[in-house]
């Protein structure tokens, strides 16, 4: 029994061919949509890619680009076919095609639906790359005078005060480097040789963060150094007194950035997925309707139209059974190949005519 059987008299046939399309062109403008978000994903990674580790980050705007483009070619083609299908005659040229179109429309569909789902997935990915990233970056704030991380200080710099952010996961990141440069360190003073002495591996390591680190909203001016030392500062406790510098981690304000973004567009792209499947529903419609005018033979006749020729569990079965006899078709042909008499038969050659020596007669 066909599922979701619908009744067409000649009228709604034209009228389904003519709205599909008019609907697979807006898919195209879909098509457009989705590229454009990949796009704009791929530049705000590209923003920041010196403070994110190299993997599979990319993988998302990389496949909203692809089903973009995909989107407009299957979508351009689809138009064509709807406008042809309300003509009988011009139907005829697409009959064998149409059922493949949307075998290979649906998996397209499928893939988008892949895409949204990426969108919310990648978080984990995301975090790693930025949690690696950060802490080279970090590592090398101070090396402006190195070729390869010079840019590094201003990247960082920039960041914590786009973002109001400080260090990797905090501010105490900084308490764990040595982020000043040995070319601005007075190796005369005894309290640099004594740091430098104290630390197992010479580095230069303060209770202090970069001044890009400073909450200008605090009416307090910046605390930058000695942060953990009460005694260095007038009337200030660091265990109970809010610091006047960000306490949120890049990667935590990086990643909530992310996030939003990611979200809004795995929304749009969902959305989008809603409305090819409804498109494509239309389209099997307006084949199955069409394809039994043409059995009918009368093109003013009624016919209908459905999603399926038989039930789910039905067409389960027969698309199995074909995959299944498919695995048999291809081992039965191995077998005959090897069994063949006429396959690799070893011929001796005996000369020029062939004939054994054994079977020449000789005279008496």
């Amino acid at each position: 029994m066909a599922v979701l059987k619908v009744k067409f008299t000649k009228t709604k046939r034209d009228k389904l061919a003519q709205i599909l399309w008019i609907l697979n062109w807006v898919s195209v403008a879909t098509g457009v949509i989705l590229f454009s978000l990949g796009l704009f994903l791929k530049i705000e990674i590209k923003k920041r890619s010196e403070v994110m580790a190299k993997g599979e980050i990319n993988s998302v705007p990389n496949m909203l680009i692809s089903v973009g483009v995909i989107a407009c070619i299957i979508n351009f083609l689809g138009g064509k076919i709807c406008y042809d299908c309300s003509d009988t005659t011009k139907f005829s040229r697409w009959r064998l095609v149409m059922l493949p179109y949307i075998v290979c429309t649906f998996c397209f569909t499928f893939c988008i639906l892949v895409g949204a789902l990426m969108c919310y997935t990648m978080r984990n990915e995301l975090e790693e790359s930025l949690y690696l990233g950060l802490r080279d970056a970090i590592k090398f704030y101070k090396d402006t005078d190195i070729p390869g991380r010079c840019f590094l200080k201003k990247t960082i710099d920039l960041l914590q005060i786009g973002f109001q952010c400080c260090g990797n996961n905090g501010f105490r990141d900084w308490f764990e480097i040595q982020w000043i440069s040995v070319r601005y360190l007075n190796m005369a003073s005894k309290e640099v040789l004594d740091r430098l002495k104290s630390n197992v591996d010479g580095k230069f390591l303060v209770d202090g963060v970069p001044f890009s680190c400073c909450n200008p909203n605090s009416p307090r001016p910046c605390i930058q150094y000695h942060l953990t030392n009460n005694t260095a500062h007038y009337n200030y406790d660091f265990l109970m007194e809010e610091l006047n510098i960000w306490m949120k981690g890049c990667r935590q304000a990086l990643l909530d950035y992310y996030t939003d973004i990611m979200r809004s567009i795995g929304l749009t792209v969902f959305i989008i997925w809603l409305f090819e499947i409804s498109v494509l529903i239309g389209v099997r419609y307006l084949q199955t309707a069409m394809k039994n005018v043409l059995l009918l033979g009368d093109p003013e006749c009624e016919s209908d139209g459905w999603l399926l020729e038989n039930s789910f569990v039905e067409t389960a079965k027969y698309n199995f059974s074909i995959i299944k006899n498919l695995g048999k078709a291809s081992q039965i042909s191995t077998v005959s190949e090897m069994n063949d008499p006429n396959m690799d038969v070893q011929t001796a050659n005996y000369g020029p005519d062939n004939v054994p020596s054994k079977s020449i007669p000789t005279a008496s």
